[in-house]
């Protein structure tokens, strides 16, 4: 299966690859061009299923595209145990519209879960359990 090239050097498209994997990570979600999204999905889905299984060597691949140890280790600690249950498709792609300089097509791409929401979700369970006894 092939590639977009996006117009860029390889260098240059790798670096920004890794920098918009890596905010993704960070935020859990980026807004960006749809065939931006669609290359940094790929690398994005590849590296999840890779963290779900801790061990030095997918520690290492990972370390490769991810600079920041705080992202590497909050996709090994909270984004992969999330999807552990999940086979594939760890983000969405949602349609904003196109930008209005250039009339280019502008997504919105997205962790499936987010960690907010179970950290909410735990924090209501807790509260429950508080008020029933």
């Amino acid at each position: 299966m092939g590639f977009n090239a996006l117009s860029r050097t390889s260098s240059h498209r790798k670096a920004m690859k890794r920098n918009m994997v890596t905010s993704l990570f960070r935020y859990e979600r980026i807004e960006t061009t749809k065939a931006k999204a669609l290359e940094v999905r790929r690398m994005a889905e590849k590296m999840i299923t890779r963290a779900k299984t801790d061990t030095v060597h997918n520690r290492r691949l990972i370390a490769r595209d991810i600079n920041d140890k705080a992202i590497a280790a909050k996709l090994f600690t909270e984004i992969a145990p999330m999807f552990a249950e999940r086979k594939g498709g760890y983000t969405r792609i949602l349609k904003t519209g196109n930008r209005l300089g250039d009339a280019a097509e502008m997504v919105i791409l997205e962790l499936v879960e987010k960690t907010a929401d179970k950290k909410d979700k735990k924090a209501a369970k807790a509260k429950k359990a508080a008020k029933a006894e």
